[in-house]
């Protein structure tokens, strides 16, 4: 393989066998149960990176089911989304993911940033309740349950909370371990077709577990929950923020006041 063909096929790891298709990426009948609910401000300031802002000591806990997804097949999702502010833009950031599909793991980590790890999340329909779970490895980490369509929520508030921006911490080693990337990433959801949304009472229970730290961010009270379906597609990144350059900036700073000062 000459140089030319491998950087024009360098898009993806492995080289010659990549673990997912280029974008875009569109899902069908992506199900979604959001319980939105009060932490504590202490425990958002610990794991809120600036320059982004906190608003309220709120937290998304997401159970996302997607059936149909172009490149990354069929799998089940669920983490925590920070309501934050970005140079007085409102948007979430995306403190946690757990899914149970590699391509989206591998894809989601090298494209966007996206903190997934490998677990078993489900949401199950049962009876009268909606239940989403969380398991790493024999392990229940968090179960959220939902009241199964009490009452037709706001389309347009929901297609306004979709529409709003989200935000990652993308980080790339270098081969020597230090960090290559370390970039505030953007994205959008786009193209979205909103099929139905509902609210109802929930309630959440996380628990505590070394490698799926949920329970770090606690469940004070529940403020809302809403379950809906939507087609949609994921947005490519843009990067507006880069760590190592102002690191970089900071250090050089730092010398010439030293020179300054002997």
């Amino acid at each position: 393989m000459e140089i030319a063909d491998v950087v024009k096929r360098a898009y993806a790891m492995p080289l010659t066998n990549p673990s997912f298709p280029p974008g875009p990426y569109r899902f069908f009948d992506r199900e979604y149960i959001i319980i939105t609910y009060r932490t504590t401000r202490e425990a958002l300031e610990a794991v809120v990176p600036a320059p982004l802002e906190i608003e309220e000591p709120l937290v998304k806990y997401e159970f996302i089911r997607m059936p149909d997804s172009t490149g990354f097949g069929d799998y089940t999702e669920t983490g925590q989304v920070i309501p934050v502010r970005y140079k007085g833009q409102h948007g979430g950031y995306v403190h946690s993911m757990y899914l149970d599909d590699d391509a989206p793991i591998a894809g989601g980590r090298e494209l966007w940033g996206f903190p997934k790890k490998l677990a078993s999340p489900k949401i199950v329909h049962e009876g009268e309740v909606v239940v989403g779970t969380l398991h790493y490895g024999s392990v229940l980490c968090a179960t959220g349950t939902m009241g199964y369509k009490h009452r037709e929520a706001d389309h347009d508030q929901v297609l306004a909370s979709l529409a709003a921006p989200n935000f990652l911490i993308k980080i790339i080693p270098h081969v020597d371990g230090s960090p290559r990337i370390c970039e505030l990433v953007r994205y959008y959801l786009t193209d979205v077709t909103l099929k139905e949304a509902w609210t109802a009472p929930a309630a959440l229970d996380l628990r505590p577990h070394v490698m799926a730290d949920v329970a770090k961010l606690p469940v004070l009270d529940i403020v809302s929950a809403v379950h809906f379906t939507a087609d949609l597609t994921l947005g490519l990144g843009e990067v507006v923020h880069d760590y190592l350059a102002d690191h970089g900036r900071s250090a050089a700073g730092a010398k010439e006041l030293e020179k300054a000062g002997a």
